[in-house]
């Protein structure tokens, strides 16, 4: 997976933005002002931070090496997942779809009624 192709995906999940709060070098995705991704610009390998469910985090890391608790994140619910191309670009696009819905399901309803709304209107 590219960054470009990364970047792509992120930004088609429904109500997804793009901004840098941290400076110039690390782009974050949000839906509905939470975050759900973040990579690093210019890093390489190109990596991306991911939110994930504790249990499956483990998991993962345990199946792919290229999985690690997440970098300057809370170990327990963020991986870093290193886009080295050890793991196909249908399970990385799993594991940002899951930290999509995880963000989602987190959010205050009426918050996820006008995501709900923004994606009937597309």
């Amino acid at each position: 997976m590219t960054f470009r192709s990364l970047r792509d995906y992120c930004l088609s999940k429904p109500g997804a933005t793009e901004d840098f709060p941290f400076g110039e070098e690390t782009l974050v995705f949000r839906v509905m002002g939470k975050i759900f991704a973040l990579t690093g610009v210019e890093s390489l390998p190109l990596s991306v931070n991911l939110k994930c469910d504790p249990e499956w985090a483990v998991e993962l890391r345990d199946r792919w090496p290229a999985v690690q608790p997440g970098y300057h994140m809370n170990k327990a619910h963020w991986n870093t997942v290193e886009l080295d191309g050890s793991i196909p670009a249908d399970e990385v696009r799993e594991m940002i779809d899951h930290s999509y819905e995880r963000v989602v399901a987190g959010l205050k309803k009426a918050d996820r009624q006008r995501l709900e709304a923004l994606t009937r209107e597309a």
